[in-house]
């Protein structure tokens, strides 16, 4: 292992050995949460990344699925169904938030999937070191790919959820 670098407890990849915040619910070490902060202030910063947002947030969040309580349930499941809605099915990424938002009106529709062993090799970090719009849209679109392939022992649980 690199000096001054762990394993993150949520998506695996070798992260900074740092103190600090991380997310309520979505588990993940402390310098993990900070390079997805550095993602997203890259993100809403510069019009050229905004693009990937709904996809950063998505894979994000289904690298880091928590434990089984009601909020984590929730998450990951409809992150996972905007991931197939966008990397499966090529929808556009605001049809996918939409969906999003439906999906959660009727409380406790889902339950715990089981997280794969490995959640995707693309993580993070990946998306984090990709400097130009160029690099970092075509990370972002392998971090999606790789994630949502990840869970494909649950592809057809998310596909029954989604709208007809």
């Amino acid at each position: 292992m690199e000096e001054g670098k762990i394993r993150c407890i949520g998506c695996a990849a070798l992260v900074p050995d740092i103190e600090g915040p991380t997310h309520r619910y979505l588990e993940s070490s402390a310098g993990c949460w900070q390079l997805y902060g550095e993602v997203l202030a890259r993100e809403y910063a510069d019009a050229a990344f905004q693009s990937m947002h709904r996809l950063t947030v998505d894979s994000y969040a289904v690298q880091h699925p928590g434990r089984p309580t009601p909020q984590c349930i929730q998450s990951v499941c409809v992150h996972l169904m905007s991931l197939c809605l966008v990397v499966e099915r090529g929808v556009d990424a605001g049809y996918a938030t939409r969906v999003m938002g439906q999906a959660v009106r009727p409380k406790g529709r889902f339950v715990w999937l089981t997280p794969p062993r490995s959640l995707g090799d693309v993580t993070v970090v990946d998306v984090a070191a990709a400097s130009t719009p160029t690099a970092h849209i075509a990370k972002v679109s392998l971090w999606a790919e790789s994630a949502w392939g990840a869970w494909s022992e649950h592809h057809d649980t998310i596909r029954r959820w989604l709208p007809k």
